[in-house]
């Protein structure tokens, strides 16, 4: 009988055996972490662009008469307007709405700060809780959910935020490795 070997780190330190690696075990392709790496970027990119279309009124999601830099609240807009009728948690959205500027500072540098991290691969754990809090906040708001009632893509994006996190892409196309050299591969700001 032969002794059990110790499982294989799914995120390797070696950029190169990270690259061409195939974990049999797991059956983890070596196109994996690349793939990982471009869906992180483009997670954080989702937040960037978030962030810049509310502020500068972009004409996307934002008209550029409602954008902060023109006196616009993104959470006030969207906890008055989009929030479904029925919400049980309409209570919680009027006292954030209550407190503006707050939520709104509160907000724009949450789209900024986890869609840089993203985008970047440092601070993924912060980034990820805060992440995945803000878009299960959404997900609330949006309750009862309008094209399925058991699931809203906020929550399915929350999921994307963990796993991406669980499997290292903050090493994969980003600076994730060097940033855990300067605060430590265990470290809450890895």
């Amino acid at each position: 009988m032969t002794a059990p070997t110790a499982p294989r780190n799914l995120h390797p330190t070696d950029s190169t055996a990270a690259l061409t690696r195939t974990d049999e075990r797991r059956g983890v392709a070596s196109w994996m972490f690349p793939a990982a790496g471009v869906l992180r970027i483009l997670t954080g990119f989702v937040f960037l662009w978030a962030f810049f279309d509310k502020l500068f009124g972009l004409g996307v999601g934002t008209e550029p008469g409602k954008s902060v830099l023109n006196g616009g609240s993104p959470t006030t807009r969207f906890l008055t307007h989009a929030v479904p009728a029925g919400n049980p948690l309409t209570g919680v959205w009027n006292a954030l709405v209550s407190i503006n500027p707050f939520t709104d500072i509160l907000f724009m540098a949450g789209l900024l700060g986890i869609g840089a991290a993203l985008m970047l691969g440092i601070g993924m754990k912060v980034a990820t809780i805060s992440g995945v809090a803000m878009y299960l906040f959404m997900a609330l708001a949006a309750y009862p959910f309008g094209t399925n009632p058991f699931v809203d893509d906020h929550v399915l994006m929350a999921l994307v935020l963990i796993v991406l996190l669980g499997v290292g892409a903050q090493d994969h196309l980003g600076f994730g490795r060097k940033w855990a050299q300067i605060v430590g591969e265990d470290s809450w700001l890895r």
